[in-house]
């Protein structure tokens, strides 16, 4: 699905990304300042990330075997807060597409079971009608019976 397709979801996607990116900016901002989440929430993807890239581009230009020099401190603290961010903006975004999809479901279900009720209402409605049919045609045959056993009129 492209988004540029679709002014309204590409608006939305705007919407989605500017809302959490004072969240993301927040959280990147605590990642730079404390030692232990740079530690251990942000150089740890970072550096991941950095050597999946390098060692990507290493063997698109045919280097093989060469060794990856991790990214320095700061670097990594950068790069993992950016990515951090990004995953968050990300995780944002997907949680209202999954929130919309469970609304649009319910809304699906509650419109299909309203139809279901209307059905069986309907369904009812001609089985009460059938009977009452029957009963009708039963009592006319009656009639016509008992018409049919009279003597018939005399002229004198």
């Amino acid at each position: 699905m492209v988004v540029g397709a679709f002014p309204i979801a590409k608006l939305l996607y705007l919407g989605v990304r500017q809302l959490s990116k004072p969240l993301a900016n927040r959280i990147k901002a605590g990642a730079r300042r404390s030692d232990f989440f740079r530690s251990y929430v942000c150089l740890p993807p970072a550096q991941l990330y950095h050597w999946i890239e390098m060692r990507t581009k290493m063997r698109i230009m045919g280097f093989k075997g060469a060794t990856i020099k991790p990214l320095n401190e700061e670097a990594a603290a950068e790069l993992g807060a950016e990515l951090l961010g990004e995953t968050i903006i990300f995780l944002v975004g997907g949680g209202c597409i999954l929130l919309e999809y469970s609304r649009q479901a319910a809304n699906s279900r509650r419109k299909e079971e309203e139809l279901n009720e209307t059905l069986a209402d309907l369904r009812t409605q001609v089985a009460e009608l059938s009977l009452t049919t029957e009963t009708l045609d039963a009592r006319l045959r009656e009639v016509n019976r008992l018409l049919l056993s009279l003597p018939a009129p005399s002229t004198k």
